[in-house]
């Protein structure tokens, strides 16, 4: 959302506050001889701000003979690129709109889209940064080449004692100062859009779908194991010690089973008590003893073969 709606916005800002720029600045030359003075010289540049190019021709206090005079400098290559990245990004933002609402299917089929648009954000975000870097100290030159004391010294008449020379007015930054900033504002807009744009690429998705563990988290994992696993041996211990009730009921069922084979069995003339013959048919002798209520005591032996 933040491409379909400020990308474009702020792109625009940016290169028109740069490329539609124009300024002056006017001096003021009066020489000894006042019919001889320039009360008004003014001299003009714009973008893209080649001002060896900008000349101007203040008199020489010396009969009415003038002289011709360029500004020092050329700062044309980091202003034009600094609104080429503007253009491009514009150009680029709106395309990227279309595509993000009419051919959303197509956008996401195969993975490339994505993959295309992540790249492209990278190298705008980048760029951004560079061009916004350049122009903000181009601009920074260019304002200590326009400033009037140092046009002053270039004009010979000044240079004399006896000549007064003034500024009467001074460039306007503001608009320059603006560019700079949504040069800048421009730079953090599309590094935002990075992640945004890598969420929906195969790589964030992969990611996703195999998380990787930290190697804390690993030894975590297998601290968390071993005392699971450690519980589970010792469980069955301490269960058996915390509930004293189970012996009771093995008991009870040692006594049911005495019950049963009791019943089941039949007394010889001798007062023992023959039970039924196991799988290798040798009979089990049981001697008779104090039968309770509630438990027998049996002695059983068996025949050694």
């Amino acid at each position: 959302m933040c491409m379909v709606i400020f990308a474009p916005i702020f792109a625009i800002c940016a290169f028109a506050t740069c490329g539609g720029y124009s300024g002056h600045l006017r001096v003021r030359v009066e020489c000894l001889d006042r019919s001889q003075s320039n009360l008004s010289i003014t001299i003009n540049f714009a973008y893209p701000f080649r001002l060896q190019q900008v000349y101007f021709n203040p008199t020489l206090c010396e009969g009415h003979r003038q002289e011709t005079i360029f500004l020092i400098g050329d700062y044309s290559s980091s202003a034009q690129f600094f609104v080429t990245v503007a253009v491009f990004a514009f150009l680029y933002s709106l395309l990227a709109t279309v595509v993000y609402i009419y051919y959303q299917n197509k956008y996401r089929e195969g993975n490339r889209g994505p993959l295309v648009d992540f790249v492209v954000t990278v190298l705008f975000a980048f760029m951004w940064l560079v061009s916004s870097c350049a122009w903000a100290k181009a601009l920074s030159d260019l304002k200590s080449a326009t400033d009037p004391t140092e046009v002053l010294l270039l004009i010979s008449a000044c240079r004399r004692p006896a000549n007064h020379c003034t500024a009467s007015h001074q460039p306007l930054w503001s608009e320059l100062n603006t560019s700079v900033v949504f040069g800048f504002i421009n730079f953090i807009l599309w590094a935002g859009n990075i992640w945004f744009v890598f969420k929906e690429t195969g790589w964030y998705k992969t990611g996703q779908r195999y998380p990787v563990r930290s190697a804390s988290g690993r030894r975590a994992d297998g601290m968390s194991q071993r005392l699971c696993s450690q519980s589970s041996i010792d469980q069955p211990g301490d269960s058996f010690y915390q509930h004293p009730y189970r012996q009771t009921s093995f008991d009870q069922s040692l006594e049911r089973f005495g019950h049963q084979h009791y019943n089941q069995g039949s007394f010889n003339q001798s007062g023992s008590l023959r039970l039924p013959q196991t799988s290798l048919e040798q009979p089990i002798i049981v001697s008779q003893g104090d039968i309770t209520a509630k438990r027998m005591n049996t002695t059983i032996f068996a025949n050694d073969t």
